[in-house]
């Protein structure tokens, strides 16, 4: 059917029907030839397939009624006779006709010809709409939405037509799939390897092209002599060029050191999948129909409101129910076939990318060879496979210096406010394909749990207003960044050197007799360490090519990230590359597009976020804070008139670039004639006080540890990194008074930065192993300790960390212990560990045993028939327990920021505001959290996993419970 072979089509489907087969097939699969037949009008056809529903003991359901009545709004001649019967025999099966338009995904003018068909029978039918008054929502939130009288929801500064333009805009990038950016690399001057380079590609797209040819004819010879399904009709979807210019863009963006053929497969694949899905509702007239309801839809942007987007969106989608509907259209392919359609590409690829040996004249012969080739490596004792290009190609690509970038068009960050979650099934992008919710490749059970959940709106509205948040570039920081990238980069600075600054990668001939065995084996390792650090340097290189390419390609634009959340509930910008979850420089670059004036207070807050920045005045307070940063005022200044030339204060900070972009706004600020008055673009940020620490010690109602992450009343702000210091301080002492060797020689070097990291991640599921690794990492990083008690000294100082922790928080390591034997038992006996959050979000862990499923080089997990793995079940469930808990306390505080009009995004425990608002976003976080933690979480936890997994009851849904 996908491909156009309807005959092939059904007869697979009576081979299947007729077979032992029979039980792999189910109603849907049915009702894609009933889909089929009603196009063309063959009502005697769709009854046949009724018949064998009927044979295989299945019932019709929505799908199948649709098809059928689609058929009869099609064809009047029997419309008359046969509507009636059919809407009798639905209304017996229990399904209603307003099912059919809530539920049904229609294409095209199904919609309406079944709305023709169905008022034969009912004249005066209108499809019921669901209105919000019928919504049941969590209690959490429940005032939030029936008590809105004070809400404002703030509008965009754009005017209709600015919004309608940019729209435009975005629609014809995401048609388009993919842009063409320069990149910052563009000044470099013209080489030799960029011309050859150019001239491989044009002769590279013409051999795959030939051989793309060649290969489809040879399936399609396949295909019509056996019903077994194959790839021919997924390499008919697009135009041959396409798919050509698909595998160029990726070996372009192949890492030099190679990809995994499994991650470049499934990139393919999914390369394939988004521009047919484009392309399909280009035909379907879904353009033509999210163009009517955007045009709309800008309308409560561009002013004040008391609707949120989401409401006003789905208000909109049942003012226009003619053509096509937008939520639940999307049928994405199978894990499987996905690898398939890409593992085929890539075999392409291997076996026609070639390139004479003597183009860069080092070669004695001239000969064609490959370059791609495909190796196996061992990850961990897994055998897999690895597509790896020639060094010769390597070096072609490293000299050229491209001029020009190419990404797909979901990696810009969009040009027009992102369509809202309205449904899970559709949201953020216009017409490329999004989850809203991230899950790991081949995992299933997620999407079930949200389709059956009626409690997303919370959730969905919190993802609309953390996209709806409108960005700009900060020129001034940028233009420094890229010049210091275009001049050999600095370490210091955190901007990736060229490749011409890494080290040679030393050659040496291993069966040289004058070498002896030690001298080669260490030769061996400096090879590998060179190779391994050319590769870091290479891929950080790249990184920040992209990252600063796209940022000066947005530099005049306004522009927004659309938002979409992991399995845990935690929230991510969808543009992978540039947005305000990155590094220190991409955070710097970033500006709200949104200016509001400093205000009373405003200036302040900046001072003390860029003290916040330095890494200083930890344990001082606010004031202590505003008090130092008055007091390097002039270093501030000159930071800013001089950043690369002048004393480079900024340049000692723990977040470098923020902490100079900062300094640029302060100077701004405080020479214009009036600071309070001044516009600032400026995000100010409010970090946690460690807080998965804080979300145990508020579920247990631990005083001393609550005390020691501030959450309660101190004259001084707490510092748990520094009094787990202290602490591991005071029994290293007493250790070493005691005589014991390590404790003696680790005297003086017990500090914050050691420790850190591991309180951090203790609560986070971290072992004594992980940790263990960090604070040898931390210990390697002081030149005079001695290396050969690195290892004994790592061991010593994580069991120390680990007992300081269980001192100050008593309740947590109970609590953790509580959750880890509940997955225990939970896995034990073969079911997945789950929960739902206080907003209603239902909560499973993919972690299931693998096996291999296609062959030695794809391991395929996660699917709802494999059995748990007990070990990462129990070991994730805290850490992924907090990560949900962490994530809902950030949600209730950006619904409630934004019923109060202010400028909110968050980078999960790090909120963002402008410097007018942050005294009214730390009220709203305070109080979102007191209500968050004044919900019985664990008493709920602990009886839906009793109700769930008590008995061995375990096959619903927690939302069917």
């Amino acid at each position: 059917c996908v491909c156009g072979d309807i005959d092939r089509a059904r007869r697979c489907l009576l081979n299947y029907h007729r077979g032992m087969r029979r039980r792999h097939l189910n109603t849907d699969i049915y009702n894609i030839m009933m889909r089929v037949w009603s196009k063309q009008g063959k009502l005697d056809q769709i009854g046949h397939i009724f018949i064998l529903l009927q044979e295989a003991g299945l019932k019709p359901n929505l799908g199948s009624y649709s098809a059928a009545l689609e058929c009869m709004g099609r064809n009047t001649n029997f419309v008359c006779v046969v509507s009636p019967r059919c809407l009798n025999q639905m209304e017996e099966d229990g399904l209603s006709v307003d099912d059919l338009f809530s539920r049904c995904a229609f294409r095209q003018d199904e919609q309406d010809l079944v709305l023709n068909a169905i008022r034969v029978v009912q004249p005066q039918y209108q499809p019921t709409l669901t209105t919000n008054g019928d919504q049941q929502y969590p209690s959490v939130v429940e005032n939030y939405y029936t008590q809105r009288t004070e809400h404002r929801y703030p509008k965009l500064h754009f005017t209709k037509q600015e919004l309608q333009e940019r729209f435009t805009q975005q629609l014809s990038m995401e048609e388009a799939c993919t842009v063409t950016i320069d990149s910052v690399e563009a000044s470099k001057p013209a080489t030799e390897n960029r011309k050859l380079l150019s001239e491989l590609r044009a002769q590279w797209h013409k051999t795959l092209l030939q051989a793309f040819k060649e290969k489809k004819m040879i399936l399609f010879k396949t295909s019509s002599k056996n019903l077994r399904s194959n790839l021919y009709p997924y390499i008919c979807l697009l135009n041959d060029s396409e798919y050509v210019d698909i595998m160029l863009q990726s070996v372009t963006k192949m890492p030099l050191s190679g990809e995994s053929l499994m991650i470049l497969a499934q990139d393919l694949g999914d390369r394939v999948y988004t521009k047919y899905s484009v392309r399909l509702k280009q035909q379907n007239h879904m353009v033509q129909k999210i163009s009517s309801i955007y045009s709309s839809y800008i309308d409560i942007l561009a002013k004040d409101t008391e609707v949120l987007p989401r409401e006003r969106w789905c208000e909109l989608e049942a003012e226009h129910t003619a053509g096509p509907i937008l939520k639940g259209v999307e049928f994405s392919w199978p894990y499987i076939v996905t690898l398939q359609v890409g593992t085929f590409l890539v075999d392409l690829m291997v076996k026609n990318l070639k390139i004479n040996s003597d183009v860069l004249g080092s070669a004695h012969d001239r000969k064609l060879i490959p370059i791609l080739y495909h190796m196996y490596t061992f990850r961990c004792t897994r055998q897999v496979g690895f597509i790896k290009p020639h060094p010769i190609y390597t070096q072609i690509l490293q000299d050229a210096m491209d001029t020009k970038l190419t990404f797909d068009s979901y990696v810009i960050p969009t040009l027009c406010p992102p369509v809202p979650w309205a449904s899970i099934k559709f949201g953020a992008y216009l017409l490329t394909p999004t989850k809203i919710m991230r899950t790991m490749e081949g995992a299933t059970q997620h999407e079930a749990l949200l389709e059956k959940s009626q409690n997303l709106q919370p959730v969905m509205d919190s993802l609309n207003q953390l996209g709806n948040c409108a960005w700009k570039v900060n020129k001034p920081v940028l233009d420094i960044i890229i010049s210091i990238f275009n001049d050999k980069g600095s370490v210091k600075l955190d901007i990736p050197p060229p490749m011409s600054e890494a080290p040679k990668i030393p050659h040496f001939n291993p069966q040289d007799p004058s070498y002896m065995a030690t001298e080669k084996a260490q030769m061996r390792k400096e090879v590998v360490d060179a190779k391994k650090k050319w590769g870091e340097m290479h891929s950080l290189r790249m990184d920040a090519l992209y990252k600063l390419s796209i940022a000066n390609y947005m530099r005049d634009q306004v522009f927004w990230f659309p938002h979409n959340m992991d399995f845990r509930g935690r929230i991510y910008p969808c543009p992978p590359h540039f947005n305000h979850l990155g590094s220190d420089v991409s955070r710097a670059i970033l500006l709200f597009a949104e200016g509001k004036p400093l205000g009373p207070k405003g200036l302040d807050w900046l001072k003390i976020h860029l003290v916040n920045l330095t890494g200083l005045k930890k344990r001082s307070a606010l004031q202590g804070r505003l008090d130092y940063a008055n007091s390097v005022m002039e270093d501030i200044l000159d930071s800013a008139d001089n950043p690369l030339n002048g004393k480079k204060w900024w340049m000692d900070a723990d977040e470098r670039w923020q902490a100079l972009a900062c300094c640029m706004e302060i100077a701004n600020a405080v020479r214009s004639p009036d600071p309070e008055q001044f516009i600032s673009h400026f995000p100010v940020h409010q970090d946690g006080s460690c807080n998965g620490l804080q979300h145990y010690a508020a579920l247990g109602r631990d005083v001393i540890g609550a005390t020691s992450v501030n959450l309660m009343p101190c004259d001084l702000p707490q510092d748990v990194y520094s009094g787990v210091a202290q602490q591991v301080e005071e029994l290293r002492a007493r250790d070493a008074e005691k005589g014991q060797k390590i404790a003696q020689v680790l005297e003086g070097l017990i500090s914050r930065k050691m420790v850190k990291q591991t309180v951090m991640t203790v609560v986070y599921g971290v072992t004594r192993y992980g940790g263990r690794l960090q604070i040898e990492k931390r210990l390697k990083e002081i030149n005079e300790f001695p290396k050969d008690y690195i290892w004994v000294a790592s061991r010593y100082l994580v069991l120390l960390v680990f007992s300081a922790l269980k001192e100050m928080f008593t309740g947590t390591r109970e609590i953790q212990d509580w959750l880890t034997e509940s997955a225990r038992l939970i896995s034990k006996s073969g079911h997945t560990v789950e929960w739902v959050t206080p907003l209603g979000l239902p909560i499973i862990q993919p972690y299931h045993r693998k096996r291999n499923q296609v062959n030695i080089n794809f391991q395929i997990g996660h699917d709802v028939k494999e059995r748990p793995d007990t070990v990462k079940q129990k070991n994730a469930f805290p850490p992924n327990f907090i990560h949900s808990l962490d994530s809902t306390h950030m949600m209730l505080t950006s619904l409630h920021c934004y019923s109060a009009g202010l400028t909110f995004v968050s980078v999960h425990d790090c909120y963002w505001t402008h410097p007018l608002t942050v005294d009214t976003m730390n009220k709203i976080c305070r109080e979102q959290f007191v209500a968050l933690h004044s919900q019985p979480i664990l008493q709920d936890l602990s009886t839906f996993l009793l109700r769930k997994f008590s008995n061995g009851k375990s096959n619903s849904s927690p939302l069917e419970d």
